[in-house]
């Protein structure tokens, strides 16, 4: 017996070190986004065949093109826009129980990357589609193509959230000067979000953000001529990175700053 019970022990305290061993190393994290149960609303487009104008957007990511969204992309509801946070969310959506849909209810995959303003003075089931408490995609017109026929207008969808799967690090687009600093936060994967951010000087400790507007956060400090890390914080999955040394200490306004770590 006591035999037995040193035998449990000893495998006890082994699994716990390899546990707290891949903690370090980095292989464990806070939870990883996942699917989330399909859910019904509507879907509408705006723009035309070349998404050119779905470029820019209030989440501010600019050029859709250049920074990586291409035309799979859409302007939600305020439900979903929610202040901001849903910025850079990735769903799927699919046609369904309309005649305008493409047989075999093909899935279109997009990132979250403007606002669809309420209309009160249209009725909310007859042209207000974006009017709160609805939940609506006005989805870039290729997007709403590879679901639907684009003289539908509107239909009926079945979506849910998705992982943002992304190529590379996330981006830093840098405004403001260097005694107020405004980041434009691109690339996100996993959650595709950010719900709160940090900057840390070589010369400070770790600073605080506050949400500017859509995906931007900033920072009232004195940060020029510093090297420049961040830490952030996913809306969806909670998981936090830190993103070392991404800006040198001769950055710039109007620059874009990749680094090397993203979300799962």
């Amino acid at each position: 017996m006591a035999s037995l019970l040193r035998s449990w022990i000893l495998n006890f305290f082994l699994m716990m070190a390899v546990i707290f061993g891949k903690a370090m190393a980095g292989g464990y994290s806070t939870p990883v986004f996942r699917p989330t149960a399909w859910k019904l609303a509507y879907a509408t487009f705006y723009g035309d065949v070349t998404a050119s104008g779905t470029m820019g957007g209030a989440c501010g990511y600019g050029n859709l093109f250049s920074n990586g969204y291409g035309t799979n992309t859409a302007a939600l509801s305020s439900v979903l826009f929610n202040n901001g946070n849903g910025c850079g969310q990735c769903f799927q959506l699919r046609c369904v129980n309309s005649r305008w849909c493409y047989k075999g209810s093909p899935i279109a995959t997009i990132t979250a990357t403007n606002l669809c303003p309420p209309n009160w003075s249209e009725d909310s089931n007859n042209g207000g589609w974006c009017n709160p408490p609805r939940i609506h995609f006005d989805m870039a017109q290729p997007a709403f193509m590879k679901i639907a026929q684009w003289k539908a207008g509107i239909v009926p969808v079945a979506f849910r959230r998705v992982p943002c799967i992304r190529r590379g690090g996330v981006r830093f687009a840098f405004q403001g000067n260097a005694y107020w600093l405004l980041v434009y936060v691109m690339n996100v994967a996993g959650g595709g979000d950010i719900a709160s951010m940090w900057v840390k000087g070589s010369k400070t400790g770790w600073i605080s953000m506050s949400h500017n507007w859509g995906a931007s956060y900033q920072a009232f400090a004195t940060l020029g001529g510093q090297s420049l890390s961040f830490k952030i914080t996913s809306y969806s999955s909670h998981e936090t990175i830190i993103a070392y040394n991404v800006a040198p200490a001769n950055w710039r306004v109007g620059l874009t700053y990749s680094s090397s770590v993203n979300f799962h």
